[in-house]
């Protein structure tokens, strides 16, 4: 099945890619390495999520921001490469999870990207990861997701 078939079948629709919102480039090409800058819970430039979880958030509500964040960087992927088709592998995923002292399930929080990526890409959407909980994160998203992904040259 390809990736479109799946991302239809699973009701996704890959937003319109706004651009960086600092000083960095969305996306970085080496050879056949894309890599993808921080992407978080956004629509049109704005924070549609803020908040941290254990306290405004469950775990949820994470993946759900998550799932969003991995959305938003599939559509930079798309960008940068022209066709989601030409992605081999998704090599690396590091999640950051915006929470509280207390809150011990970033890795739950970020399986929801991880999982959405084996969704659509199957065997090449599994990947190596990170998940680390912080104190804050920029415009108080509650997640942000990069990623390194491999494309067929």
């Amino acid at each position: 099945m390809s990736v479109a078939a799946r991302l239809a079948e699973l009701g996704i629709t890959l937003p319109d890619e706004f651009g960086p919102l600092a000083s960095y480039v969305p996306s970085r090409r080496s050879g056949n390495l894309v890599f993808i800058a921080g992407q978080g819970p956004v629509a049109g430039g704005k924070a549609v999520m803020r908040g941290k979880l254990g306290r405004e958030f469950n775990v949820a509500e994470g993946i759900e921001a998550a799932r969003m964040s991995v959305v938003n960087g599939l559509a930079v992927v798309r960008r940068e490469i022209g066709d989601l088709e030409r992605v081999s592998q998704i090599v690396k995923l590091n999640g950051y999870v915006n929470s509280t002292d207390d809150f011990e399930d970033q890795h739950l929080v970020i399986n929801g990207a991880s999982d959405l990526l084996v969704a659509i890409f199957g065997e090449a959407g599994k990947h190596a990861r990170a998940a680390v909980g912080t104190n804050t994160l920029p415009f108080g998203i509650p997640v942000e997701i990069e990623m390194v992904v491999e494309v067929k040259l």
